[in-house]
């Protein structure tokens, strides 16, 4: 008589770009199968069943969700039907995996988090740098307190694709174009990686925002900054300056534009009694300690660190064995907050305070 335990039944939604990333991953997982996907778009979701081997597509959610016994669902629509895709799945009683970001608003955010509480089932979010090994080291250290007290964070995440063509002509293809036009979605730099830097800052130094000042730009970048249907009128750098819990303060910017880098995240944590730079990127994940007594010369010095398992080893790991997962949807819901914030003190040209929303 076979013991062999039935693979993990996982449903993905939406079938676009980073849909391919997540039917990849979990075929990698021993264990796990995507037993089907959902998207409107029958040609696109029939071309994406047939590249990944997926017996069983479906144009709407509750058919899919009614005609399998499913174990989780993976949610990789675009950010606008985040919420909805998600809290139908809780309902369900199933646990969620959700692309980043959690939502495009607060609101909807919170409504997630409500959601998920309700069900008391695993949500997680695709923050995909967590991966870093670097970064989960420094926030050991952290939390031992070799650095002391906190007292000062320096933070960026450069990207130079608007002036090098090393993902593509960007002017030439609506991959890139959407992500320039707010009527097509896009909340510019500040909403497509400024969450990832965020997130990098406050795993890194454990601690959450209190307040913020913003200042967003957006360059010209064709005639009457337009190509074709795509008006170029999201923002393309931002720098953030902002005060953590403990009244550190820090800086943060992210760009496009930040030419010499292809796609670099950087964190320094400064302390009374040393201080940590994370680096991932082109150069690898890297992470530089100048503790104690270096401090005062100053020496700072490579530490070796484990690589960690993704988001998707993680998701899988938690519905195996039943533990939460990190990071989840209250933690990302913080982050959208502080997402608004941004683009309001842009707006209002002032500092705001970012009160928890939990």
């Amino acid at each position: 008589m076979s013991t062999a335990k039935k693979p993990l039944q996982i449903l993905l939604v939406g079938t676009g770009r980073m849909a391919q990333t997540h039917a990849l991953r979990f075929a990698e997982i021993d264990g796990v199968s995507v037993v089907a996907a959902v998207d409107i778009n029958q040609v696109r979701l029939d071309a994406f069943c047939a590249t990944h081997g997926i017996e069983h597509g479906y144009t709407q959610l509750k058919q899919a969700l009614a005609a399998h016994d499913l174990d989780a669902v993976s949610v990789v629509t675009p950010d606008a039907l985040h919420a909805a895709v998600s809290m139908k799945a809780l309902q369900a009683g199933l646990p969620v995996l959700c692309e980043k970001p959690l939502s495009d608003s607060t609101e909807a955010s919170k409504e997630m988090v409500a959601s998920a509480t309700r069900a008391g089932v695993l949500n997680m979010v695709n923050l995909s740098y967590r991966v870093s090994g670097a970064l989960q080291q420094a926030r050991l250290w952290v939390d031992q307190g070799r650095l002391g007290e906190i007292r000062h964070v320096d933070a960026a995440y450069r990207q130079s694709w608007l002036a090098s063509p090393y993902w593509g002509e960007w002017s030439e293809e609506e991959a890139w174009l959407w992500r320039l036009s707010t009527a097509h979605g896009s909340t510019g730099v500040l909403g497509d990686i400024g969450i990832h830097i965020l997130d990098f800052v406050t795993a890194g130094v454990g601690m959450d925002i209190r307040g913020l000042q913003c200042r967003l730009q957006t360059f010209d970048k064709a005639p009457g900054n337009r190509i074709g249907e795509f008006c170029l009128d999201a923002n393309d750098s931002c720098v953030i300056n902002m005060e953590m819990d403990n009244g550190a303060l820090g800086v943060v910017q992210m760009s496009r534009y930040q030419t010499g880098y292809f796609n670099d995240l950087s964190l320094t944590i400064h302390g009374t009694e040393g201080a940590l730079q994370v680096s991932t990127g082109q150069a690898g994940d890297r992470l530089l300690s100048c503790l104690g007594e270096n401090r005062h010369e100053p020496v700072w010095t490579e530490i070796d660190c484990e690589s960690q398992p993704d988001t998707f080893d993680r998701f899988v790991d938690a519905l195996m064995s039943g533990q939460p997962g990190s990071p989840d949807f209250a933690h990302a819901a913080e982050l959208q907050h502080y997402l608004e914030r941004c683009q309001e003190s842009h707006e209002q040209g002032r500092w705001l305070a970012c009160d928890r929303i939990a």
